[in-house]
């Protein structure tokens, strides 16, 4: 080993605590953005708390539709609650600082519901594919049995790559500063403070993104297109309308979780920038569990109807 490799390796540390920047670039609005994102998790988590009580008392949303709807507006809580919390204690008290652990804890929770997020979203197209294309078989296709062993899988899948993935990143070296660029630990701004050669590690990333997030749109993708040419063939304008009523929610939610994470995970280290990272984080962590219960619940008929006679109930 020459001189200047040993000088080279004397200054690589492995930092034991590291400071998120968040959105210290805009310290006057501090309190706004506080209360902005205090106002977002109540919503998140009131809304999505109403649609699990519902459709858990709700007789007639006792179907595999409204199943995999309740594990999904319980998996949004959980979600955005591995990041939210941590941003509210950032902002109110201005101490960024995270240790190692706790980041790769935090890194680690995120990467395992989201790819749980992507896997659910996956069985859910499947779901209304049965239902659409096979109406007959649908209920041997999706019987109780099935829909639990689907959403046990799509909830547990992810863990042992994710936690792979995680104890990989944080094997290397990190040197020259302990600022990460972001408001949460994710992977990009943490690459960008290794030492040394990342590239087995980029490529690493990109065929776990490639295996949680671009397979699972494509199976997304072949179950709409077989229900969009399904419901094309029906012979009723109300048939048609109805069913696509069924779908278009639940595929807005799709567009705008995957089209956001695909950017950010997928597209070239040399295309990253901190500005363009933080907002499409903040669009697929926190915007979109935001707007998914209003999809589900105003686009919905039965979920308003069942919400209905339970503040009915509740009146009399």
């Amino acid at each position: 080993m020459t001189r200047e490799e040993m000088r080279a390796e004397g200054n690589i540390s492995t930092r034991i605590q590291f400071v998120l920047l968040g959105f210290s670039d805009l310290p006057s609005l501090q309190g706004l953005l506080f209360g902005v994102f205090s106002t977002i998790y109540i919503i998140i988590f009131i809304g999505n708390s109403l649609i699990i009580i519902i459709t858990r008392l709700d007789a007639a949303l006792q179907t595999p539709m409204y199943f995999f709807l309740a594990n999904f507006s319980s998996l949004e809580i959980c979600y955005v609650s591995v990041t939210l919390p941590r941003i509210l204690v950032n902002l109110w008290t201005q101490d960024r600082s995270i240790s190692m652990l706790g980041c790769a804890t935090q890194m680690c929770f995120f990467l395992i519901l989201g790819a749980t997020e992507c896997f659910l979203l996956a069985v859910m197209a499947y779901d209304r594919y049965a239902a659409i294309c096979n109406p007959l078989h649908y209920p041997l296709i999706m019987n109780h049995k099935t829909c639990i062993q689907l959403a046990v899988g799509a909830w547990l899948s992810g863990i042992p790559v994710q936690i792979g993935q995680t104890c990989q990143i944080f094997s290397l070296h990190f040197c020259n500063s302990n600022q990460i660029n972001h408001f949460f630990c994710d992977i990009p701004p943490i690459l960008k403070l290794a030492c040394g050669d990342t590239f087995v590690h980029e490529i690493a990333v990109y065929v776990v993104a490639m295996l949680f997030v671009a397979v699972p749109f494509m199976l997304i993708l072949a179950s709409y297109s077989k229900i969009i040419s399904t419901i094309l063939r029906l012979p009723t304008a109300r048939g048609r309308a109805k069913a696509f009523s069924t779908c278009s929610s639940q595929l807005l939610v799709v567009l705008l979780f995957f089209g956001s994470a695909t950017i950010t995970y997928l597209r070239p280290k040399s295309n990253h920038s901190a500005g363009t990272d933080k907002l499409l984080s903040l669009f697929y962590t926190i915007v979109t569990p935001m707007f998914n219960p209003m999809i589900y619940s105003l686009r919905n008929k039965d979920v308003i109807a069942a919400l209905k006679r339970l503040l009915l109930k509740k009146i009399v």
